[in-house]
């Protein structure tokens, strides 16, 4: 492989903002796995976040890249798996498996696509210290073709139009907008874009808590919303917590520690008793030796937190803490308090032209 930019290169990224800015240039923000694509006719490499190699977890994406990019170049983009009219980011992470055979068969099943949003090289021609404006405009000569699972992703100097795109979105599973300066080069690994996301809140049981990994102080609480049949599903964590906070927590909780047996998840401890819900305790599909054991607490105390957006069942990211809510029941966390966004057609926002 000869590029005028060669791998690895780390992503320029966004740093977090409450509103959009007026910059000029403003896209949806893609719930997938970042990736810098390197293509040199039949070569292809996809990088990641932290520049390691995705390539031989996609090869379908592989193919569909040679078909749909032109023959030489370099393109900034989000890998995504489709599920109905919604992006799935549990399918996606699915993907990531040591097993050829495994990646053959998913491959199938749930093929991704590859949405682009810049280019860093293309031909001989190094993009990244040109504007972004002439960089979204070659980008738009060089992705003609997008019948395939290559897309380009729509754009907009309307603020107008990007607060719609904000909240309608949502309901096609993506995660906010991302607004860019039109004279703004490409900068590896620094925050010169801007990205807004939503934020709710919701009131959740308290049902136990990990141990930080330096020990002896509480690395982050567990969350946990009672479903239409009863059951306490674990959701997310929270752990955004001052150190000296997290060692007062430890002595706060322990009235409330309780034996597994009587615990909401006393089957943790049970691989098949996964299958069937979201237990904390199951090996991280990420690392086999991390322990995610728990100290289970009697579901007593509740807390309101401010999450993103949902996927399926659980937060997507870690939560933020916002309070203790004494006056809160714990039998009144439930789903329904969720606010659900609007349901919008993925194949709508992929469709979009300049």
């Amino acid at each position: 492989m000869r590029l005028p930019v060669m791998p690895p290169v780390a992503p320029m990224l966004a740093k977090a903002v409450s509103q959009i800015p007026d910059v000029g240039h403003v896209e949806p923000k893609w719930d997938g796995f970042r990736t810098i694509v390197f293509r040199d006719g039949d070569e292809v490499e996809l990088g990641s976040r932290n520049e390691k190699p995705l390539t031989r977890y996609f090869p379908e994406l592989v193919e569909q890249i040679r078909a749909h990019t032109p023959p030489r170049c370099v393109l900034d983009g989000e890998i995504v798996v489709v599920d109905g009219d919604r992006l799935s980011f549990d399918l996606l992470t699915n993907r990531i498996h040591p097993a050829a055979s495994r990646v053959k068969l998913l491959a199938e099943q749930t093929p991704a696509s590859l949405v682009a949003f810049d280019l860093l090289a293309l031909g001989d021609d190094d993009l990244m210290g040109t504007p972004l404006a002439q960089r979204r405009a070659r980008l738009e000569d060089a992705l003609t073709d997008t019948s395939g699972a290559v897309h380009l992703t729509p754009a907009t100097g309307d603020l107008a139009l990007a607060q719609r795109w904000f909240t309608q979105f949502e309901g096609a599973g993506l995660d906010g907008v991302v607004a860019k300066p039109l004279d703004g080069t490409y900068q590896p690994d620094r925050r010169t874009m801007f990205k807004v996301k939503h934020e709710r809140t919701a009131d959740c049981v308290v049902a136990g808590y990990r141990w930080h990994k330096s020990g002896g102080i509480v690395g982050s609480l567990l969350l946990g919303l009672w479903d239409d049949e009863g059951h306490l599903q674990h959701v997310g964590v929270v752990a955004s917590f001052p150190m000296a906070r997290r060692a007062a927590l430890v002595e706060e909780l322990a009235p409330l520690t309780t034996g597994v047996d009587e615990h909401p998840w006393g089957a943790w401890a049970d691989p098949a008793a996964h299958a069937g819900g979201r237990l904390p305790g199951a090996v991280s599909r990420w690392n086999a030796t991390k322990d995610l054991s728990f100290v289970p607490l009697r579901p007593e105390l509740v807390v309101e937190v401010a999450y993103d957006h949902m996927e399926g069942t659980r937060f997507r990211h870690t939560t933020q803490f916002r309070r203790w809510r004494p006056d809160r029941d714990p039998s009144s966390c439930t789903y329904t308090q969720l606010e659900e966004p609007v349901r919008f057609d993925l194949a709508d926002i992929l469709g979009r032209r300049p």
